[in-house]
């Protein structure tokens, strides 16, 4: 008997190579009845059988979980599958938990789901981009640039000879905005909320929170310190699309026409907006391109290798960029669909053709708070043109995620009705072509150039120093800089790096079919 059992043990479960089968109990039953022919001992086999079979053979994708941990479960499993650092993560392990009840006893130990998934992250150090939400009606409009917002991008600064107490100034307006209808520029300065005086500990309670309505407390600086001057604005926050597209223009400079265009987010939903500006900038016979990115926190991988075919466009089908997942899912793309790694310089949009301007140098005007998706464009274009890059240090961000539901696939069909949870991990580092993306500390500038508090400018005008600074490259023409006060404000944050969703580089969808080959 116990022979048979070990028999009816390695039958009853067996793995292929590649997918996981079982074999019924009815079909091994009947192929061994011959064999006991009695009516008794037959039944007793059966149930036999049965019991060892549901009790060996059950595992993670066979049996639900526990009502009460479905999103944990979901957690679990999502990362388990797509998380970039799935190898270096214990309780990530494909051999982690032996059946689904085990994983359910660790799951109940994190009753709130954004404490499983930090507990599932690597160190931060190395993660810091990895996010979960539990609305993913938000966070997909998110992607798209639709946020609530009153209009007023900013940034952040201490104040003189302070370590906690900030400041803000205004970096540029939101078109259609409720900002767009008030008095506030680029370049005016805010040091409290509603009478708050700003600093380290409230800024993001008062600039961020659920308060939809409030007033900034206007201030003027005199070079030494921050003086406050009466005037408020009141501002509201509405659900508010912004067109990436803040300034396309042509600035003609002796023989050189030359294309400027400030793009603030790559958001797909703007693609043939995109698409149509440089079409106005090859029309108008383009001799030269500036790229301004310096306020454009990412977005779609995508979009970006869009943006650098239409800035090119002699290298269509080449690779712009290689994707590199965890080592079972680049396994399995690397024997079955090599090619699904890259990502290509393309000539189509749909059924729409790019208009490309055809740059053999491209100047990048940068920030601190420059990444992503813009730092993906700048290495993209590095091994295929000359890259000129003005600014600042950038982010280092060189990773990028996806959006994974609570689905049979990860996808945004057939989603669990029972909750909005949806997770944002990072599931991907991306290399240039030549294999180079080990920019973790940013992509150091050719000509560094801060961007300060009294250095703004007027956007898209020659004489704004960034602008200026390219267009002196361009020409060979020496221009007077006007140097950076010594003591001028030093920088802090800005309100995109602050919205985790305005800092992001995402692919589309996570890749179809591959949940099964993996099983």
């Amino acid at each position: 008997m116990v022979s048979l059992s070990k028999t009816i043990h390695k039958f009853f479960c067996y793995k292929t190579e590649k997918i996981k089968t079982k074999v019924t109990i009815f079909t091994f039953i009947n192929k061994y009845r011959l064999k006991y022919m009695k009516k008794t001992y037959y039944l007793v086999l059966l149930l036999f059988a049965t019991a060892i079979g549901f009790q060996s053979c059950q595992d993670n994708d066979d049996v639900a979980p526990a009502a009460n941990l479905e999103i944990q479960d979901f957690i679990w499993k999502g990362l388990n599958q797509y998380y970039l650092w799935q190898a270096d993560v214990p309780n990530l392990d494909d051999k982690r938990f032996a059946d689904q009840a085990a994983l359910n006893s660790f799951l109940s130990g994190y009753p709130k789901p954004e404490v499983l998934f930090d507990a599932l992250r690597v160190d931060k150090s190395k993660d810091r981009f990895s996010w979960i939400v539990d609305d993913y009606l938000e966070l997909e409009g998110q992607l798209q640039g639709t946020t609530k917002n009153n209009g007023v991008e900013f940034g952040l600064s201490y104040k003189p000879g302070s370590t906690t107490e900030i400041i803000g100034f205004v970096r540029y307006i939101i078109a259609n905005s409720d900002a767009s209808t008030k008095n506030i520029k680029r370049g005016d300065i805010f040091n409290a909320v509603n009478g708050t005086a700003l600093n380290k500990s409230n800024y993001q309670s008062l600039l961020f929170g659920s308060n939809e309505n409030y007033d900034l407390n206007m201030a003027d600086f005199n070079g030494t310190t921050i003086v406050s001057n009466g005037k408020t604005v009141s501002l509201t926050k509405t659900v508010l699309s912004e067109n990436p597209i803040l300034i396309s223009t042509v600035i003609p400079s002796g023989s050189k026409r030359i294309g400027y265009l400030m793009y603030n987010g790559f958001y797909a939903d703007y693609d043939i907006r995109l698409n149509d500006a440089f079409g106005a900038l090859k029309s108008a016979g383009v001799t030269d391109f500036v790229l301004d990115l310096r306020y454009n926190g990412g977005g779609s991988v995508q979009t970006a290798a869009r943006l650098a075919s239409m800035i090119t466009g002699q290298f269509t089908g080449q690779v712009f960029a290689k994707q590199q997942w965890n080592k079972k899912i680049n396994d399995y793309f690397e024997k079955e669909n090599p090619s699904a790694l890259f990502n290509y310089f393309t000539e189509k949009i749909g059924s729409t053709t790019i208009n490309s301007i055809n740059m053999s140098k491209v100047y990048v005007l940068t920030a601190s708070g420059t990444a992503s998706a813009s730092e993906l464009v700048i290495n993209g274009l590095k091994p295929h043109v000359t890259v000129v890059q003005i600014g600042d240090v950038t982010v280092g961000k060189n990773v990028g995620s996806v959006t994974l539901y609570d689905s049979p696939t990860f996808g945004s069909e057939n989603r669990n009705p029972n909750h909005k949870y949806a997770m944002q991990p990072i599931v991907l580092k991306i290399v240039n072509s030549a294999g180079f993306g080990d920019y973790f500390n940013g992509l150091q500038p050719d000509f560094l150039l801060k961007e300060t508090v009294s250095t703004l400018g007027t956007l898209g005008d020659s004489s704004e120093p960034l602008l200026s600074l390219a267009i002196s490259k361009i020409t060979g023409s020496a221009r007077m800089m006007k140097a950076t006060p010594a003591n001028d404000l030093k920088f802090f944050k800005d309100s995109k790096s602050i919205n985790e969703f305005q800092n992001e580089m995402y692919i589309e969808k996570a890749p179809e079919g591959l949940l099964k080959a993996l099983d």
